[in-house]
């Protein structure tokens, strides 16, 4: 027995178009930006500057990944695949958050050799790197006017951006103490503190997006409190068997077993049960088992108690 409400579809359907709107958008800006900055880095000798340029061409991949993920997870259902395609916008993001921290890893490497020789760098770099900070800016709020709260795939795009922000921020910085003072060493010392801001970010990326691809609870659902508020209905004896899992960042799913009352009406406190759990908890996908209380097939069936 089972219950999935169309407004869910619909709902999903509006924020896939949006996301992909402002993916595309995005991506155009940031791959011709990229081009300038990588110019820029190499002529002014900034690492801060070629290192956000390298951030930036990972981000124009991310954005590039995210679209064809996108793209990918409209493909219908089928008997092979029966929830469709969509988890694949949850490798894209796994993908994406490993980027981000190789990338870091590599500015850690590169700023370790200008710390032993620091070179000589062009103060002029931060023209460059106030156009990238307007360039972010933009493209950061068009990402956001996509779902990025709920959607991992966008919502690690977003976070590639936010980290060439703050390099352009520590490319300005670094470029003022160059100018003012002569301080070649600042430049390596900006890339360090980004690269540290861009590690965190990918970690977290990875680690939500790998909760999914294993399965796990989604951290704004209280596995418990679901328990306890099928419990207290009348009619359920007992619930065994939950589990609550997402098929994308968007889509959490749930199934369970409930022991009713032989004399209920079964029909009736499915759909209460149903309405319970997408009102209180936002879970529109979920299968429901009903038994009696002298049934025996939950003594097969694997418990997440």
């Amino acid at each position: 027995m089972g219950n999935h409400h169309d407004d869910h579809s619909i709902g999903h359907h509006h924020h896939h178009t949006s996301n992909i709107r402002v993916l595309f958008f995005s991506f155009i800006i940031i791959f011709l930006f990229m081009i300038i900055e990588a110019i820029g880095g190499i002529v002014t000798n900034s690492l801060a500057l070629i290192s956000d340029a390298g951030h930036m061409l990972s981000d124009a991949a991310a954005m590039g990944l995210s679209l064809v993920a996108f793209k990918i997870g409209e493909r219908k259902a089928t008997m092979d695949k029966t929830y469709g395609y969509r988890r694949f916008e949850i490798i894209a993001a796994f993908i994406n958050g490993a980027a981000l921290i190789l990338i870091a890893i590599f500015i850690f490497f590169e700023a370790i050799q200008r710390f032993v020789e620091p070179p000589t760098v062009n103060g002029s770099m931060m023209i460059i790197a106030i156009i990238g900070l307007i360039i972010n800016i933009v493209v950061a709020w068009l990402l956001m006017r996509g779902n990025s709260k709920e959607n991992l795939n966008l919502r690690s795009a977003l976070l590639h951006v936010f980290g060439d922000l703050l390099g352009s921020v520590g490319a300005i910085i670094a470029g003022s103490l160059i100018l003012l003072f002569g301080w070649n060493i600042a430049d390596p010392i900006a890339s360090v503190v980004v690269a540290i801001l861009i590690i965190f970010s990918g970690f977290r990326i990875t680690k939500d997006s790998l909760n999914i691809l294993m399965e796990g609870k989604p951290e704004n659902i209280n596995v418990t409190a679901i328990k306890e508020s099928l419990s207290k209905m009348d009619g359920i004896e007992d619930v065994h068997d939950l589990h609550v899992w997402s098929i994308t960042s968007e889509f959490p799913t749930l199934s369970c077993h409930l022991i009713v009352n032989e004399s209920i009406n079964r029909d009736d406190l499915l759909q209460q049960a149903n309405e319970l759990i997408h009102h209180h908890f936002n879970i529109s996908h979920c299968t429901i088992q009903m038994e009696g209380i002298h049934s025996t097939i939950h003594k097969n069936c694997d418990s997440c108690d």
